[in-house]
């Protein structure tokens, strides 16, 4: 009897030390082990919110243990047959290390307040480049960079005699400013109908923005900017107006004009238009994806048509009556389809009509210039010298100069020369918000990032 006995104690301790090694086991195979199929995943580099974008990612860090997250206390300890969890010393895991070996992997959960959980939103941002516009497109390319939070991917489209030149300058930009974005050069294209009225529309390519949904196709949204503007806060900021789009709104513009009295197309426009003034296409955010699922309304036919559709019908019928080409077709377009339309305030998309006659932006005078549009050549010429003074400030910066005493204090005092022009007399607007916007690179400066 007492043989049957010992026996059965035998089975059952055989019994327990199986269990306890499928136990080890199968929490030592939840740990990350280094060698070729295990390997451990390095951790990823992202840019966050706060961050100053030059590459360096929030990383795991030299936390304590009792900054873990529960499932995670034992981890830092070498686990084997012959040193399973349950021998791990005292106090190490706070918890019963046995049960915490098994279960802690189906327990585990993503921490939403951890931000190296969440993943960083690429912005995208397209130009069209034609013509002499390659120092034009640069210097607004370099306020983009100068101020990006998150990281952007810029598809700069050109004529083919401009894509090496693009290249070589920005590969040639500071390293830890082209850690802050990508870019990819595109050629100009038009769809084969028409493609030479295409291409001549207004000015030379600049009706290529109307196919971006088209070209673009695995791009969800979008943020197109003529050549001419200059970013005087993170671009960051105008793409958050992407989470404010209801389920209808497909893109976003501002007005063309604040004044009635000074508007163009309600007092010279041939065909339909946007509102009371009309709309300016220089800044426009694009829901490339709902663009080219949307059927528009049109005065052509009772049926909707499609972007590409509508674009060509639209050309058909109106090319004789339209004076600024693609802006115009986007006028039209949104007077039939005005639920389609976010507008943004004037300040995002400031131009010599806001201050030429007088100061007529509200949102501007309340919180400066977001973003400098220097359309009909301004930057260039001397009828608008404070537009022109942002310009070459910017343009004369060289990354990783100090931002205060190489770019601000010498463009207050070229604006202090500009007085004697409406648009100098509200110069505090031009550096209201580019100040904060340096202040920012400076604080960032300051802490090491």
């Amino acid at each position: 009897m007492r043989r049957y006995l010992r026996v059965l104690l035998g089975c059952i301790l055989f019994g327990l030390c199986s269990i306890l090694y499928v136990f080890s086991q199968l929490a030592a195979s939840l740990e990350p082990h280094d060698g070729w199929m295990g390997r451990k995943p390095q951790q990823r580099t992202a840019f966050l919110p706060g961050e100053s974008g030059h590459g360096v990612g929030k990383g795991a860090g030299k936390t304590g243990l009792e900054d873990q997250h529960w499932y995670n206390r034992c981890k830092r300890f070498s686990v084997s047959f012959w040193n399973p969890y349950w021998r791990l010393p005292s106090g190490v895991c706070g918890k019963n290390c046995f049960w915490e070996a098994a279960f802690r992997y189906i327990m585990r959960k993503p921490d939403a307040s951890d931000p190296s959980n969440t993943p960083v939103e690429t912005m995208h941002l397209a130009v069209v480049a034609c013509g002499e516009r390659l120092e034009e497109t640069v210097t607004m390319l370099k306020s983009v960079v100068l101020f990006n939070i998150k990281p952007i991917q810029f598809h700069i489209f050109a004529e083919d005699n401009l894509h090496i030149r693009f290249k070589d300058i920005l590969d040639s930009w500071s390293e830890s400013y082209r850690l802050k974005f990508n870019y990819t050069v595109h050629s100009i294209t038009f769809p084969s109908e028409n493609a030479a009225e295409w291409k001549k529309l207004f000015k030379p390519c600049a009706s290529q923005r109307l196919f971006l949904p088209i070209i673009l196709k695995d791009v969800d949204s979008l943020l197109y900017v003529d050549t001419d503007i200059l970013f005087l806060q993170p671009v960051d900021e105008m793409w958050s107006f992407f989470r404010e789009f209801n389920s209808t709104q497909i893109a976003a513009m501002a007005p063309e004009h604040e004044e009635p009295n000074i508007g163009w197309y309600n007092r010279f426009a041939r065909h339909p238009f946007y509102g009371k003034t009309g709309i300016n296409s220089g800044v426009m955010l694009m829901n490339m994806t709902r663009i080219r699922k949307k059927y528009f309304k049109n005065d052509m036919t009772t049926a909707q048509l499609q972007w590409e559709e509508l674009l060509m019908s639209l050309l058909k019928k109106y090319k004789l009556n339209i004076t600024w080409g693609d802006q115009d077709l986007l006028n039209i377009i949104f007077h039939y389809n005005p639920e389609s339309l976010f507008v943004f305030p004037c300040h995002w998309n400031y131009r010599p009509d806001h201050c030429i006659y007088g100061s007529n932006c509200k949102s501007a005078e309340e919180g400066g210039i977001f973003i400098l549009h220097g359309n009909r050549g301004v930057y260039h010429d001397h009828k608008q010298p404070a537009f022109k003074a942002i310009y070459q400030a910017i343009q004369q910066y060289t990354f990783g100069d100090d931002p205060v005493h190489s770019l601000l204090y010498p463009l207050e005092q070229d604006l202090q020369k500009t007085t004697h022009t409406y648009c100098g007399k509200v110069q505090h607007l031009f550096t209201k918000q580019l100040q904060k916007s340096i202040g920012m690179i400076q604080d960032k400066v300051s802490r090491g990032r």
